[in-house]
């Protein structure tokens, strides 16, 4: 596959990538190379990865234990002192392996160590190849908030390898294909018809599938990098779906949500809001309902969910002057950005997500 240009760094495909690594490890004489991991991935992706560097200088693994909630600066805090313990300096190299918390963790330690050291990411995960590792967004949650602190800074090159999702369970693709869909819906109306059955998308060419939703992410972020208009369409269904995400999260009676589960039911809410509007047919938005439900369980709310999830809205990222900004679809294919929503509207589309 060809690789795909990006600001100031490249999106590269299997051997092709880890060519490419080792002739940047050659050629900025890199002090040495740190790889972080979670526990997860240190244990099921770092034995593919390590036989394939070549390289004299030092390497040192950095693992922290698996999942969203230790996406955090005391975590951050620890890799900062064991980076410090173990000697790395500016001319040292983060090699980024696991999904989308050490994408986003790993990118974030690397930005902010010694004011900024050269990383890579290598995403293990089907969300994090599509989404966590394209772009530059680097950053941690502030408690349950989601990615409120963070830099933009893009990695000096992502390696897309398909065969490390033989390593995920079945949940752990569907949350990538959240993603995937979101790219279909606010950007290429062909691309969503891909999935509205899934029984007949072609597995055996997932490589293509997957290079197709990248191809949208980074043409998105290259008129936009710094999210300024257009790249804040990415956030479709991120609005209700983060502030979902982080309720289950805070809730010790809940069972906390993958990314893609809670952002599948931020796009049904969010889709629900766009026809409410009247930016959406009613056709398009049960095609989208049903498209979502058919892949994601529904997830049941109560009214103090619903108001806690809408009390939670005011710490989104987009929010200005305190007013909710939401993206909405106009058309499937199409969006709009900066939309002011009801909090009578965001209670109806949890209603009628139950239905």
């Amino acid at each position: 596959m060809q690789a795909i240009k990006a600001n100031g760094y490249s999106v590269i495909f299997k051997n092709n990538g880890y060519l490419e690594l080792n002739k940047m490890i050659s050629e900025n004489n890199y002090s040495k190379l740190f790889i972080i991991v979670d526990s997860n991935t240190n244990e099921v992706c770092l034995p593919k990865f390590i036989p394939l560097i070549e390289t004299e200088s030092p390497i040192e693994i950095i693992e922290f234990e698996a999942g969203e909630i230790n996406k955090n600066i005391d975590t951050c805090i620890q890799i900062w002192n064991v980076l410090t313990e173990l000697g790395a300096d500016k001319k040292s190299l983060i090699i980024n392996l696991g999904g989308g918390v050490v994408s986003d963790l790993g990118g974030f330690v690397a930005s902010t160590f010694k004011r900024g050291i050269d990383f890579i990411n290598i995403p293990t995960t089907l969300l994090a190849m599509v989404d966590a590792s394209i772009g530059g967004k680097t950053g941690i949650d502030l408690r349950s908030l989601k990615n409120q602190i963070g830099v933009i800074n893009n990695p000096k090159l992502v390696i897309i390898d398909s065969e490390y999702l033989v390593t995920l369970p079945q949940m752990e693709m569907r949350s990538g294909l959240a993603e995937m869909l979101k790219h279909g819906l606010i950007f290429d109306a062909s691309y969503w018809k891909k999935f509205l059955d899934l029984s007949i998308l072609d597995f055996a060419d997932f490589d293509s599938i997957i290079y197709h939703s990248i191809m949208i992410k980074n043409e998105i972020v290259m008129q936009d990098p710094n999210e300024k208009g257009i790249r804040k369409g990415l956030n479709f269904g991120h609005t209700l779906g983060h502030a979902i995400e982080s309720y289950f999260m805070e809730n010790p009676t809940k069972t906390n949500l993958l990314h893609g589960q809670a952002i599948a039911i931020g796009m049904i809410l969010e889709s629900y809001i766009s026809m409410i509007k009247k930016l959406i047919s009613n056709e398009e938005y049960l095609e989208i309902k049903s498209t979502i439900k058919s892949i994601f369980e529904e997830i049941n709310f109560n009214k103090i969910d619903i108001q806690s999830i809408i009390d939670l809205l005011i710490h989104d990222k987009k929010n200005e002057k305190g007013k909710i900004k939401f993206v909405l679809l106009d058309g499937i294919g199409k969006f709009k950005i900066e939309q002011v929503v009801e909090n009578e509207i965001i209670t109806s589309s949890f209603e009628d997500y139950k239905l």
